[in-house]
């Protein structure tokens, strides 16, 4: 949490210094400049390659993952197979045998933290590096050792890791240089007798010292990233780190400058004033994304858009009369709050999420047909053919002779739904592409294919994109550059988002909620059922069967696709489940697994099945959720595919194998697939997990409540931010390094406001260059990256 505001007067948010020219670059001092002119090429190349650092910034943006006293052991019993980890052990023992089938030695070392135990296996190649590894792994001996993390008959260990020596005779014990700490730099100085009370103080500084641990890589361990950071700071001054933060926000908060922070987080001295240090970056973090979030929005502000009033008398008002349920107080309320945006000369930027379920289509059909009443078009984006289909026969179905414009039998005023996807046929795809260019279409669905250049509307006035986290901002901005004038835009999401996530990756969006469910909606029952008690495995495949006799439908969702010339052979074999093998030797069940093995289920061996999944043909994907829509499929083997939008009213029960590899809100989402046509819904989580696991704890606290908001925020809290906030959803890459938006609420509540302060005084950032520079590292990831998908 940010600091106490310092005593004395107020800070002046309009106090900036003298102005320079717009056209200048983002001032970003040596904290830009490529880390090849200071640690050398070959370390250079080595940091570049295994972790993407290529400046002085990026390297001194890479803080310690953590920070150990010289003693103070790793927790071995924390260690995660293939993880890839940096340790700090004391040997315990070592023994060596030479190699039975081959030359050289095998030496087995166990390191201790005092509680637990790891093995390290070495494979010296002669008697020269075994006498080496003898003397500098002898029993006591502490040091940092770096490797990836796997099993070896049920015991952990690291295979020939990578280590150093902490103590007399290791290099950390004594003052490294440039040359020995990065081979190739230079040639090494003469030797300097050391004075005494200089080696006393070493001595000290040494044994009450920290041990900064850095994420590494197989080829750069964390005493190399430790050694080129060194090399770094020593050579860097305060005036070569501008900081992105205004001298006022940083006064009123008590902060470091920039320069200090990092030089106290990077520290290996023990009382540095790390932790002030990291309060800053962490604050840092959240302003500079808050700044460019802020710009947005004063940048939306100042855009003109076309008015698109309701009318009383047009299509959405017909559309109104003809709705056979009553719309919610949600649905109301959110319906209100778009016709008051839509009617302003300002562009429309609002989010919209609400539950699996909760109307949100119905909600945005409306705005789309306030938006034909004023002479417009509406594009409704969405993430996959199949929901693209699907949105596209749902709109037509609820509209009826509404949506028929231009043929026979039409209500008056009538419009027209067009469907643009990549998979349609030559002559299809023209026709839609005519209607969508010649205004005879107002509304056009599509994926993808929306986007590009060919495709032309003739008065885009709406943009809807459902399932915002699946695109990135650019990918929607492109759709809206089709219009002649800035049009209104529409994000929908079914995954329920906890505020602060709002506020970091949604900040540019005014965000609208719909929690209530409409009448005819039944709970969904879901169950926790493990592997290994069959009698509950038995009574999930009745009950599934009950389901299919009663004349409803279900779904059996699988974490991956697995190896389709199984399918043909009709046998289980090795080979089919070799690509769905976990870490600790699981056996996923794929989705061509779980068809062949509910061949053998009796209580299901003479329903009608299908297979569904990303493999298929579009049309082959379209051909089985149609069959499955229409009722000739009882039981649907898919993996993820029916995630998001398909809607199956008979759809009552659903399975999800392995549901321990799913995330919370993604099985959430999944759920929600049933009980939508007034049936009550049945979810079974299966998994092979034993009972007390933390996998089992997080399934069983998705079966106790369906509270989107609720599992939404736990996702966040188990997680982290990293799947959270993607470049898909956010616009933004893993730019956050410190700050966790569940846990850091009040640094980014602190941040936005100090934030939308600085930039409405300087919306162009002429005062603020160190932050506009900031800004423009924090979105470069992102470009990049659409520039290659695009």
């Amino acid at each position: 949490m940010p600091g106490e505001p310092g005593a004395g007067a107020a800070p002046s948010w309009d106090r900036v210094p003298a102005a320079r020219a717009p056209e200048d670059p983002p001032l970003v001092g040596r904290m830009g400049e490529p880390l090849v002119k200071v640690v050398g090429g070959r370390t250079a190349a080595l940091l570049e390659e295994k972790l993407g650092l290529r400046t002085v910034g990026d390297l001194l943006r890479h803080y310690p993952r953590d920070r150990r006293r010289r003693g103070q052991l790793t927790d071995l019993r924390s260690l995660e197979t293939d993880e890839h980890v940096t340790v700090l052990a004391r040997v315990a023992s070592l023994k060596s045998r030479p190699m039975k089938q081959k030359s050289g030695f095998i030496a087995d070392v166990t390191v201790t933290d005092g509680a637990a135990e790891l093995r390290l296996a070495f494979f010296p190649r002669g008697r020269g590096p075994l006498a080496l590894l003898h003397r500098q792994l002898a029993v006591g001996a502490t040091a940092l050792f770096s490797g990836k993390v796997s099993q070896y008959r049920g015991v952990t260990q690291l295979v020939h890791p990578q280590y150093e020596l902490l103590g007399a005779g290791g290099r950390a014990a004594r003052d490294v240089g440039p040359t020995d700490a990065l081979p190739g730099t230079g040639p090494a100085p003469a030797p300097v007798e050391p004075d005494p009370g200089e080696a006393l103080a070493a001595v000290d500084a040494y044994v009450n010292g920290v041990v900064p641990i850095y994420a590494a890589a197989a080829g750069v361990q964390s005493w190399t990233v430790a050694r080129a950071v060194r090399l770094v700071l020593d050579g860097l001054a305060p005036e070569d780190v501008p900081d992105p933060l205004p001298a006022e926000v940083v006064e009123q908060h008590v902060f470091p400058s920039l320069h200090e922070a990092l030089r106290r987080v990077h520290s290996t001295e023990v009382g540095a004033g790390e932790e002030a240090a990291l309060e800053r970056l962490r604050y840092e973090e959240a302003f500079v994304l808050q700044a460019e979030l802020a710009r947005r929005r004063l940048r939306t502000d100042a855009e003109t858009a076309v008015p698109r009033p309701p009318r009383e008398d047009g299509l959405r008002a017909a559309f109104d009369a003809r709705l056979p349920f009553t719309l919610t107080e949600g649905q109301q309320r959110v319906g209100e709050q778009l016709a008051a945006d839509l009617a302003r000369p300002h562009p429309m930027n609002r989010l919209l999420q609400g539950e699996v379920g909760s109307g949100k289509t119905v909600v945005a059909l409306r705005a789309m047909l306030a938006v034909v009443d004023a002479g417009g078009q509406a594009a409704l984006l969405a993430p996959t053919e199949v929901l693209a289909a699907q949105h596209h026969r749902t709109l037509e179905r609820m509209l009826g002779d509404l949506a028929g414009g231009g043929t026979l039998g039409a209500a008056e005023g009538a419009t027209r739904v067009v469907l643009l996807t990549g998979s349609l046929g030559a002559r299809a795809r023209r026709e839609a592409m005519l209607a969508a260019a010649s205004g005879e279409a107002g509304i056009v669905v599509g994926t993808h294919a929306l986007l590009e250049e060919k495709v032309q509307l003739a008065e885009l006035g709406l943009v809807v994109v459902d399932e915002q986290h699946r695109f990135g901002v650019e990918q929607r901005d492109r759709l809206r550059a089709k219009a002649s004038a800035v049009p209104h835009l529409l994000v929908m999401t079914a995954t329920p988002i906890p505020r602060t996530v709002a506020m970091t990756s949604f900040g540019d969006l005014e965000t609208s909620v719909l929690r209530e469910l409409p009448a005819g909606r039944s709970p969904i029952a879901t169950h926790v059922v493990p592997t290994g008690k069959e009698t509950w495995v038995e009574r999930m495949f009745a009950r599934l069967r009950e389901e299919v006799d009663a004349g409803h439908q279900v779904y059996v969702v699988c974490p991956s696709i697995g190896d389709e010339d199984a399918l043909a052979s009709g046998v289980d074999t090795p080979e089919a489940r070799r690509t769905d093998t976990t870490a600790d030797g699981r056996v996923l069940t794929s989705a061509v697994r779980a068809e062949l093995l509910l061949r053998q289920v009796p209580a299901l061996a003479d329903v009608r099945r299908a297979l569904l999944h990303g493999r298929l043909a579009p049309d082959d994907k379209d051909a089985v959720m149609q069959a499955f829509s229409r009722g000739e499929v009882d039981v649907l083997v898919s993996t993820t595919v029916v995630e998001v939008g398909v809607d199956v009213p008979e759809a009552t029960a659903m399975v999800v194998l392995d549901a321990d590899r799913f995330g919370i809100s993604q099985l959430h989402q999944l759920r929600g697939r049933v009980g939508r046509g007034g049936h009550p819904g049945t979810c079974f989580l299966v998994t092979q997990l034993p009972a007390g696991h933390p996998g089992v704890a997080r399934l069983q606290e998705v079966a106790a409540t369906t509270d989107g908001f609720a599992l939404a925020q736990l996702d966040v809290e188990t997680r982290g931010e990293g799947d959270v906030l993607g470049a898909r959803q956010s616009g933004v890459r893993s730019s956050l390094r410190l700050l966790r938006v569940v846990r850091d609420v009040e640094v980014i509540e602190a941040a936005r406001a100090d934030a939308s302060r600085v930039v409405a005084a300087d919306p162009d950032l002429r005062h603020h260059p160190a932050l506009a520079g900031a800004i423009g590292e924090l979105l470069r990831p992102q470009h990049e990256d659409f520039l290659e998908r695009a």
